[in-house]
């Protein structure tokens, strides 16, 4: 099965290109496909014609978009319409990342409710509503892919790391090594999510036949100033950490304060869930080199 990787340059790249090993897998970084430019994705699909094309290029910068929505518009609402539309004429699979971002703001809840009152995860058919014009782009994407294709996946994930590319874990162990304070807010809470595991994740949903929206994530949630813990606890680094408001970054673009997503609906349909979250993050360390307290992962690191 030929498979074409958009964004193979990014942090998700690597580890796609690993999980669809078994496939004859093309990568193409930014420099080399620009899903903006709906004539180079034309070109780039027509020539070579895979079974599935799996967009994980994106414009990721929240505080960018917020300054510049024109880019990313162009870039994550367009570029994916680009690709579905050339996945049409070509009969290929599309395989759409998406975000937690499509949620949290007006007109719709900060977080949905149970029964009981208590916030639970958004499902794949709560009320989207981004607070940012990132997610507003990703959900604009979302909504031109299914307009357009009707053999796609739409994968949403969350608060991605993995051990190559910039992220949260790599910088709370840069900033944990330099003997600095740390603030980290802890009034945003989420699913955080390892690169590798969304990767498998994906390449399952590509090949399951089960087109629509899946949430694949981590299982369990945490806050970033609880993630962070975890980090230095698991690298046994003494850091000064204190939690902070999401207001004491005065950030351009808001942010939502809870982006925890269930997978009810993806493990009732028959694909499998992902590792818990600390699990997940024990296994990343020790790729990095960093992994010094196993025992403080429950389970120690998996096989």
């Amino acid at each position: 099965m030929r498979v074409l990787v958009t964004g193979a340059g990014g942090q998700l790249g690597r580890d796609l290109d690993a999980a669809f090993a078994e496939h004859a897998v093309t990568g193409l970084p930014r420099d080399e496909l620009d899903i903006s430019s709906e004539a180079a994705v034309a070109a780039a699909v027509a020539e070579l014609d895979p079974a599935v094309v799996v967009n994980a290029a994106a414009w990721t910068d929240v505080d960018g978009c917020e300054a510049d929505p024109d880019r990313a518009h162009a870039v994550n609402a367009l570029g994916p319409w680009w690709l579905a539309r050339a996945c049409a004429r070509t009969g290929a699979t599309l395989v759409h990342v998406s975000t937690d971002y499509v949620f949290g703001g007006p007109p719709g809840p900060s977080a949905p409710l149970d029964a009981t009152g208590a916030r639970r995860p958004w499902t794949e058919f709560d009320l989207l509503a981004p607070v940012n014009a990132y997610g507003r782009s990703k959900a604009a994407g979302e909504e031109l892919v299914r307009g357009t294709l009707s053999t796609h996946h739409i994968v949403r994930t969350a608060w991605l790391y993995g051990a190559a590319g910039h992220n949260f874990v790599r910088t709370m162990l840069r900033l944990g090594h330099a003997g600095r304070p740390v603030r980290v807010v802890d009034d945003q809470v989420g699913s955080p999510t390892a690169t590798p595991d969304l990767a498998a994740a994906i390449r399952e949903v590509a090949v399951s036949g089960r087109f629509g929206t899946w949430h694949r994530t981590n299982r369990g949630s945490c806050s970033w100033f609880a993630l962070a813990q975890a980090v230095f606890a698991l690298a046994d680094l003494d850091v000064d950490l204190a939690p902070q408001p999401s207001t004491a970054l005065d950030r351009p673009a808001p942010r939502p304060s809870w982006s925890v997503l269930d997978d009810r609906h993806a493990t009732l349909a028959g694909l499998g869930p992902l590792p818990p979250w600390r699990d997940a993050l024990a296994r990343v360390l020790d790729e990095l080199g960093e992994l010094r307290r196993p025992d403080a992962a429950p389970g120690g690191v998996p096989p």
